[in-house]
């Protein structure tokens, strides 16, 4: 706890310096790249790639379709709980962001800067990095649903914690944190999460208006044996059943 209120350990310090000190041979264009891609990008592409995992979940078979759908709508609650989780943690350390501990790093981001950003002026602390905890609680959320979007999702939040220490913004160990506790939220309550909302999502599936949601247009799903629509026999037999009945 005292580590990271003083500024951290020296190898994290020292990461910090070598991965921040790359901006300084870096042309602005990058620079600005890097910022834009870890304060805005990556989070909208995260998000992106969650509806073209749905998109792609709808055309599963009913079992397949449900469970994932479950895991999608389980990955952004359970990145907005992990960010509430957060709030409390970020004031219980207390760790200083690092261009305020340190001397000569390359403080990229605007809203950090003196007389461009209201919070230069009181930032807020540094540790748990919020983008680096939401970002690898959408990617592992993606991974309980499918592996393949997951793995993406993952490898874009390894890149959010290389924006923000380049940036400036974080420690290394900020961003480490976050994607500790972005997964831990993801997977110590799925189980309880996956239980909760799979019957919600199977409902929703059987509703002719929001069945959509869940499977795609023109695809159908077996009704089950114990709600099995009586067949209408055909015509000819219906008379000659009914001139028997007579």
């Amino acid at each position: 706890m005292a580590g990271l209120t003083t500024g951290g350990p020296n190898l994290d310090v020292s990461l910090l310096y070598e991965i921040n000190g790359a901006a300084r041979h870096a042309p602005d264009w990058l620079d600005r790249t890097v910022v834009l891609a870890g304060e805005y990008g990556i989070p909208l592409t995260l998000v992106l790639l969650v509806l073209w995992c749905w998109h792609g979940a709808r055309h599963q078979d009913e079992s397949a379709a449900v469970e994932s759908f479950a895991a999608l709508v389980w990955a952004p609650l359970a990145a907005g709980l992990a960010l509430l989780v957060n709030a409390p943690l970020r004031e219980l350390v207390g760790r200083p962001r690092p261009f305020l501990q340190h001397e000569g790093l390359q403080v990229l981001d605007p809203a950090f800067r003196p007389g461009l950003g209201t919070r230069f002026a009181q930032p807020d602390f540094s540790f748990v990095s919020d983008h680096a905890t939401l970002a690898m609680a959408l990617g592992v959320g993606l991974f309980v649903a499918s592996r393949r979007f997951g793995l993406i999702g993952i490898g874009l939040a390894f890149a959010e914690g290389v924006c923000r220490v380049y940036s400036g913004a974080h420690y290394p160990t900020d961003v480490i944190g976050g994607f500790a506790l972005g997964t831990a939220v993801v997977l110590v309550l799925a189980p309880l999460a996956m239980a909760l909302l799979t019957p919600v999502v199977r409902a929703v599936a059987g509703s002719p208006r929001l069945g959509r949601l869940v499977r795609a247009k023109g695809r159908t799903w077996p009704r089950p044996v114990g709600l099995a629509q009586p067949q209408t026999p055909p015509a000819g037999q219906r008379t000659h059943e009914s001139d028997l009945a007579a």
